[in-house]
């Protein structure tokens, strides 16, 4: 069907919910928003999807979730009985409709008789990684936009591993969408009738003990903690979301007592009031919590985002104020901590491994050369991180220590298999206790480690490129610069150019090919003064990740040049 049909469908449809009734109506007086609403089916692939919630073929609704919903029901159905009986774990968010999508999800499962564990309420992300682990379900669903503003939301869909669906299922759960004539009309069975038959269990406080009984492995000097965290004192915020539910008793169990939670921030609140977006890497997500930490005379803020995968980091600077620490920062903290404490206790051996994405800092990879461990650098995405964790485990040649993404992402146990922000605020609230031990600030720790490794600083930013033809734009300009090979960026000449698409690595003695990873749709650029920079189109927004990474003799100057270089890709863009 064409844009127009669709449209017409939709307004034709007798089932809607007055609320997508009343917008349906509000918005289709642009046309503009038709055009952009119902010109292309909303994009799936191994990140889920994300959109307003909004009627239409490109957003999130009843109908889109239910469409992608009978899709993975039909690839279950595919693998047979053992799969069906398997089943498929639910969570969700605190944004508008999750409950309700979580629900719809579990019933049109349920109508295939594919047994459904649905959590009875809210829970983070990394929770449902695990739950599908424990549980050996088939897959799972979690409904969240993460860090997305009020006016989304999203769909993910993990594997039996516990990581995001791999390419080749996601392909499947699309193609299978794909096929559904009407989406209106999705098969559901009642709930009622589902927990009757015993197709839908609930699940809820008996993952959460499991769960947090793996936290507690997370810290590895109780000794230090026990010593220490007693003077530290934590502001935590889980900016409106789920990390509310766990986050009392995971510090508490694991020896941070001295928590404090932001009282606007920890109403569980799907307008998010207290901040335009709810991402831990900006500054206004922190504002009430500064306030607090102020009033309480704390020198650390941890925020979780609504889904807690991404966990963020605001310290006391030595002028009294705040900063907010970068989420390439807060791995290097960690790693380093880590290697000095194996190091410390003689546990140090040159087979632990950190695994990064190529887009986040070479700071920490320095760190882990130095100590003599191993290093592996994957693609964007936390299931290349775990399929990583799953090739040491079973080549039996490395053992897991840190895996990081510069998005503010972190894991340390692999339990769950998705970035997890619980793990991260336990961390770092470790960290910051062994700084404190040294009678230490946050940004000392950051400062020392520069002394010895030099100061790096890099920049994530986010170029929109949004309506109906956005993809089609950022396809045109990646094509562009490929085709052009660019031999300067501001001025410095470019050494080295990888694209992970072609995979072949381009510099004065010409081309080679690069195979280690797979194809993905990202170009890097290695300039002659140590910079690298790197464009990524993103797969659930309409924008462009642009990278940029300086090595260079202070903070200030690292400072100034990322931002140098980051107008530099910009112009690039437009």
């Amino acid at each position: 069907m064409n844009t127009e049909e669709k449209f017409r469908e939709w307004q034709n449809a007798h089932n809607l919910p007055n609320y997508l009734q009343e917008q349906l109506a509000k918005l289709s007086q642009d046309p503009k928003w038709i055009e952009d609403a119902f010109g292309q089916d909303i994009n799936f692939g191994t990140a889920g999807m994300r959109g307003r919630l909004e009627p239409g073929t490109n957003r999130i609704n009843l109908y889109t979730v239910g469409r992608v919903t009978e899709g993975l029901a039909r690839l279950i159905d595919e693998k047979g009985a053992k799969a069906q009986k398997r089943g498929v774990v639910i969570s969700f968010d605190s944004r508008y409709h999750s409950r309700e999508f979580a629900e719809h999800a579990a019933q049109i499962l349920g109508a295939h008789n594919i047994h459904v564990y649905l959590f009875d309420d809210l829970r983070p992300t990394p929770e449902l990684s695990f739950a599908v682990r424990y549980l050996h379900s088939y897959a799972g669903i979690n409904i969240t936009a993460s860090h997305n503003a009020k006016q989304y939301n999203g769909y993910k869909v993990y594997g039996a591993d516990g990581a995001q669906m791999g390419p080749e299922d996601a392909e499947r759960v699309f193609e299978y969408s794909q096929k559904v004539t009407n989406i209106f009309t999705v098969n559901t069975a009642s709930v009622a009738q589902l927990r009757a038959q015993g197709i839908l269990q609930l699940i809820g406080e008996d993952i959460d003990e499991l769960y947090l009984a793996e936290l507690k492995t997370v810290n590895v000097n109780t000794e230090l903690i026990e010593q220490t965290a007693g003077r530290l004192k934590i502001i935590y915020t889980p900016l409106h979301g789920t990390g509310k539910i766990l986050y009392e008793r995971a510090f508490r169990q694991n020896g941070f007592t001295n928590v404090v939670p932001v009282p606007s921030q920890a109403i569980l609140d799907p307008e998010f009031p207290t901040t335009k977006k709810p991402n831990p890497e900006y500054r206004d997500v922190f504002g009430p919590g500064i306030k607090l930490a102020n009033e309480k005379n704390a020198d650390l803020i941890i925020a979780t985002d609504p889904d807690a995968d991404r966990m963020g980091a605001c310290v006391r600077t030595k002028n009294g104020g705040f900063q907010v620490l970068t989420g390439n920062q807060i791995a290097t903290l960690m790693i380093y901590y880590l290697l000095v404490n194996l190091k410390n206790n003689g546990q140090l051996t040159s087979d632990f491994e950190l695994i990064t994405s190529i887009v986040s800092s070479s700071m920490p990879l320095k760190i882990a050369e130095d100590f003599g461990i191993k290093t592996k650098s994957v693609l964007t995405g936390f299931k290349f991180i775990g399929e990583e964790i799953d090739r040491m485990n079973k080549m039996h040649d490395g053992k897991f220590l840190m895996g990081f993404e510069e998005s503010y992402g972190y894991l340390f146990k692999p339990f769950a298999r998705d970035k997890d922000a619980m793990q991260g605020a336990l961390m770092f609230a470790e960290v910051a206790s062994y700084y404190a031990s040294r009678n230490m600030t946050v940004l000392d720790g950051l400062s020392e480690i520069w002394e010895k490794y030099g100061t790096s600083y890099e920049i994530t930013k986010a170029i929109e490129m949004p309506g109906i033809g956005g993809q089609k734009k950022m396809a045109e300009l990646m094509a562009k610069l490929r085709s052009e090979n660019l031999s300067k960026i501001n001025g410095v000449q470019v050494i080295k150019i990888q694209d992970f698409l072609k995979q072949q690595e381009f510099n004065e003695d010409g081309a080679k090919p690069m195979r280690d990873l797979p194809k993905s749709n990202v170009l890097k650029y290695f300039l002659a003064d140590e910079t690298w920079l790197a464009l990524r189109p993103s797969g659930t927004e309409p924008v462009i990740k642009a990278y940029v990474g300086v090595n260079k003799p202070d903070i200030a100057t690292a400072h100034e040049a990322a931002e140098s270089y980051q107008k530099a890709l910009a112009k690039l863009l437009k």
